[in-house]
């Protein structure tokens, strides 16, 4: 059976860095997104792919 989710027993400072982070990512994304569009190379497209996956990820609570 799977541990049920509770953010609230995170340490404090975790719990401070995980907000941080879904605040931030979505603007980092966008950024990323024009510089791909722009310039694309590989690069460019994997940090995108990894931060629109990390974008969902916080936003559904997967993390």
């Amino acid at each position: 059976m799977r541990k049920r989710y509770n953010p609230y027993a995170w340490p404090p400072w975790l719990r401070k860095l995980r907000f941080i982070a879904e605040q931030c990512i979505i603007p980092i994304t966008v950024v990323q997104a024009i510089r791909t569009i722009l310039f694309p190379t590989t690069i460019d497209v994997i940090l995108l792919a990894i931060f629109i996956l990390l974008s969902f990820a916080l936003h559904y609570d997967w993390i």
